[in-house]
């Protein structure tokens, strides 16, 4: 495993871990609905995440393509399910388009996973 695998990977384990955290809170809060939105994208992509790293350190895939894709969805999840925290917990955005951003840059890293996964 190289030593951007292992920072992918212990950022996949922290999305998981703010998964479960903000899936807490959203049940404790009245309208948690946008925390537990955001809290649902963070524990779907850390799995993906792990898988992706694992696929290229194992090097089943293109290495850097997949390395791409992993990060990808590392900053996607980061502006998407950012975004939708600050705005159930702090009551505004992380920035203005920080959300749509994030949602495009998630597209774009599962179309990047498809587009490794076929290339021999």
């Amino acid at each position: 495993m190289t030593g951007l695998d292992r920072a992918l990977a212990a950022l996949a384990a922290l999305a998981g871990l703010l998964g479960v955290a903000g899936s807490a809170a959203a049940a404790h809060t009245s309208g948690g609905e946008t925390l537990k939105t955001a809290s649902q994208f963070l524990l779907f992509h850390a799995p993906a995440i792990l898988a992706l790293v694992a696929l290229a350190a194992a090097g089943l895939t293109r290495g850097a393509l997949t390395r791409t894709a992993a990060g990808a969805l590392v900053v996607g999840l980061a502006l998407f399910s950012g975004d939708l925290a600050m705005r159930a917990l702090a009551g505004q955005p992380l920035f203005p388009m920080a959300a749509p951003t994030g949602g495009f840059v998630l597209m774009a890293g599962w179309l990047l996973a498809a587009v490794a996964a076929l290339i021999p």
